[in-house]
């Protein structure tokens, strides 16, 4: 696909001169932004316990999905205590310091927290470092923290088996890049904005990701300035959705309209029209999660006459946080690393109590549920 005399956006004589229908952006801008409003609303009403409970859970599932829709799945568990451990969040035990999870959450909180810094080049540098901390990408070795220099041919975005791959993107000269990147990071910087606050986002992504600078890590470093722009639109340091979860759950569409997009002239309407839906559902997600967070809080002040012991209290928040599968005496075990009698012995107290339900054909089929509602506990 060609645009007039050329194949990609970044040839185009008035790059990067963006052009967009704000007419036909008014309607979903108007309404992402009223939704924003209501979350922030709702997470006012709160404390900032629960507040915190909130922004543990979205940056837990923007690292976690920021890494999937590169193929890379981090363990939940270790997302979670890393965040915790930089919010100071008390989440129970810790699991252990992954060094690769470590980088994606140094990455994607230094986006947030510090989003009314100026991104600068050693910032955007530190960023790269922190996601490959070995210099390897897999089983290759790339140049971490510089620009990379196209030493084995260009920048391309390919798919297929080698022989028939098929091209989808080439981005520009590695030669440009230094200047490209300047431009960019002055027009992210300005202290005076022309466009609004999220269509600045929707293009601060696209406009990085189309730039490639680097040997690899580019989307989620570019998701990442994404999130840094939607910080500085929402005013405040914590992050209550998460746009890359979304963008995840629409992943083969994501990179459909980021070719589509990449391959046209500089009207990028679409894109921002898809970029303001994916927020909206991102926010509108975010709602279900802090409801899923006060029901927590309710279960946990509804066991408040209870006394547990430290492994009942890390399994049941496991179960409240989503346990996937049916809870056994065998899976309690191994969550609580105890022995069998005494998983059993702990899943018993908390039926006496009212806190678990039985449910399964019995024996070694027998399973336990929450008993989120209508608890009667007995001291």
């Amino acid at each position: 696909m060609k645009c007039g005399d050329y194949s990609y956006i970044w040839q185009a004589s008035d790059w990067p001169n963006w052009r967009y229908d704000l007419a036909a952006l008014a309607s979903p801008l108007a309404q992402v932004s009223q939704a924003q409003g209501l979350l922030l609303g709702r997470l006012t009403d709160i404390g900032l316990g629960l507040r915190d409970q909130a922004s543990l859970a979205a940056l837990t599932d923007d690292v976690i999905k920021t890494s999937e829709i590169e193929g890379e799945h981090l363990n939940v568990a270790s997302v979670r205590s890393s965040i915790a451990r930089r919010l100071g969040v008390d989440i129970g035990s810790l699991a252990p310091v992954d060094r690769h999870v470590e980088g994606v959450v140094e990455m994607v909180l230094d986006a947030t927290i510090n989003s009314a810094s100026p991104l600068t080049q050693p910032r955007l540098f530190g960023w790269h470092a922190a996601l490959f901390p070995t210099g390897y990408s897999g089983l290759n070795r790339i140049a971490i923290g510089t620009w990379r220099d196209d030493a084995q041919g260009p920048m391309q975005v390919v798919s297929g088996h080698i022989g028939r791959q098929r091209v989808h993107y080439e981005a520009p000269p590695a030669e440009h890049l230094s200047d490209e990147v300047e431009r960019f990071l002055e027009w992210l910087n300005a202290p005076f904005q022309v466009e609004p606050a999220l269509i600045r986002a929707g293009l601060g992504h696209l406009w990085f990701v189309t730039l490639h600078p680097f040997d690899d890590g580019n989307g989620r470093i570019a998701r990442a300035i994404g999130d840094l722009l939607l910080a500085r639109a929402d005013g405040s340091p914590q992050r209550f959705y998460s746009l890359s979860a979304q963008i995840q759950r629409e992943r083969k569409a994501y990179y459909e309209i980021l070719e589509r997009t990449q391959k046209r002239n500089l009207d990028v309407t679409e894109w921002l029209l898809w970029f303001l839906q994916m927020l909206g559902e991102a926010v509108r997600l975010a709602n279900h999660a802090l409801d899923a967070v006060l029901d927590k809080a309710r279960f946990w002040q509804r066991l408040s006459g209870i006394a547990l012991n430290e492994r009942q209290v890390k399994v049941l928040n496991r179960l409240l946080d989503g346990f996937e599968g049916k809870l056994t005496s065998s899976k309690w075990a191994a969550l609580a690393k105890c022995s069998p009698d005494t998983a059993l012995r702990d899943i018993q107290e908390l039926v006496t109590q009212g806190v678990l339900q039985r449910s399964g054909a019995g024996g070694r089929s027998t399973s336990y549920d929450l008993v989120k509602k209508g608890l009667n506990p007995q001291p």
